[in-house]
């Protein structure tokens, strides 16, 4: 049974380089997709989330193994960052920030089949965040990303290069999209990997 990797096969939009943002081209995409608030280092929110969002994802990928016999590699968890008035967002104050973690989903991934993984990751674990998970699409369309290499809490000037960027090449952030929101695609398990050798694509849709 072959194995699919999409980030293989979008091998374009699942990389980047530290030096130099890039535009890419995104599709539109399924995700699991659980919302909160708080500081994802403290928070507990974010803890269940995480809690939710994985096992429900593998639980998917071996129904989809063994109904339709197509296997594929779970993708990495996304996140979408934002305050509600973003002249305050602040690294240093994460106690205000509004986020959306998620991970992205084949095309082949129907709703049934999440339904399925729902209801038997509920029966045997039943985590805390699994009510708040939704299946939706998200379409980002033209976007300028870029690579950080290190802490999350070190971000800032991979974040200004990047805006720099877009703003050099005559475009503007598209509020019909993601607004303001930050959004960031960790290709890192951050269980397992050294805060400086965390690879994060930090990516933001144009128009």
């Amino acid at each position: 049974m072959p194995k699919i990797d999409l980030k293989k096969e979008f091998k374009d939009i699942y990389t980047a380089s530290q030096k130099q943002a890039k535009l890419v081209e995104v599709p539109k995409w399924n995700y699991l997709m659980i919302d909160g608030q708080g500081d994802p280092n403290t928070s507990q929110e974010y803890q269940d989330a995480m809690e939710a969002l994985f096992p429900v994802s593998f639980k998917v990928k071996f129904i989809s193994k063994k109904e339709k016999s197509q296997d594929y590699v779970v993708m990495p968890l996304e996140g979408l960052w934002w305050v509600d008035n973003m002249d305050e967002f602040s690294i240093e104050d994460k106690s205000s920030w509004k986020w959306t973690a998620m991970i992205m989903q084949p095309d082949f991934i129907t709703k049934a089949m999440i339904e399925q993984a729902k209801e038997e990751v509920e029966e045997k674990k039943n985590p805390a965040a699994l009510s708040k998970m939704r299946f939706e699409s998200l379409e980002e369309g033209l976007s300028a990303q870029i690579l950080h290499l290190g802490p999350y809490s070190d971000e800032g000037p991979t974040v200004a290069a990047l805006h720099d960027f877009i703003e050099k090449e005559g475009y503007e952030f598209d509020g019909s999209r993601l607004g303001e929101k930050h959004h960031e695609i960790y290709l890192s398990d951050m269980r397992r990997t050294k805060p400086e050798r965390l690879r994060t694509i930090i990516r933001q849709p144009l128009k």
